[in-house]
């Protein structure tokens, strides 16, 4: 096969022989249309999953039914343990096939925050730092996204199941390009300096 150099910057057109291989396999990230709630017997309430797709993290539109746990009374905790099933789950045919993959691991689950620890706070039933950094980014912007979580902006306020103070995580667009470089650890939340993530109404 052979490549044609353009002319440019003073070098001469060329036609070089280049061994190029196979095209490269491609995935469309597009994402698919999801039924509305009430529909094909979905009911639940929608959200935005953050799914890994090319290298990078692409929200996904799913109808989140309701977790089976529900004595989560605290409300954020049963917002964010019906989100992180959704992440848990195996992705459709159609996701599959548009490149859609998710590396957070099954059973990890959400809880109330501990006696002490910032509004908002979700307890993970693992240590947040434990988690592979691309798993704990798509926990961090699935909950960023949720107005019940975070009021869809700023930090997520996660803690693992010790006493551990819990950290806050921000969902950058770095951190959504490049979900692997999310730090290891976030800040420290004083629990004194008022509500990081906003109780929902």
């Amino acid at each position: 096969m052979s490549l044609l150099v353009l002319t440019g910057c003073g070098i001469r057109a060329t036609t070089v022989p280049v061994d190029v291989g196979p095209a490269p396999s491609r995935v469309s990230c597009d994402t698919p249309e999801q039924p509305r709630a009430g529909q094909s017997g979905v009911q639940g309430f929608r959200a935005t999953v953050e799914l890994v797709c090319g290298s990078q993290l692409v929200g996904v539109e799913r109808i989140v039914p309701v977790p089976e746990k529900r004595q989560l009374r605290d409300p954020v905790a049963l917002v964010a343990q019906a989100l992180l099933e959704q992440l848990e789950r195996q992705s459709s045919g159609e996701e599959r096939d548009a490149g859609f993959t998710s590396v957070v691991p099954q059973g990890l689950s959400a809880g109330a925050p501990r006696p002490g620890d910032a509004t908002g706070t979700v307890r993970l039933s693992r240590k947040p730092e434990d988690l592979e950094p691309v798993a704990l980014a798509q926990v961090v912007c699935t909950l960023a996204s949720s107005d019940a979580v975070s009021a869809g902006a700023g930090p997520v306020v996660l803690g693992g199941p010790d006493a551990d103070p819990p950290r806050a995580w921000e969902c950058t667009d770095a951190v959504r390009s490049r979900p692997e470089s999310i730090p290891t650890l976030g800040e420290l939340v004083d629990p004194t300096a008022g509500a990081t993530a906003p109780t929902p109404s």
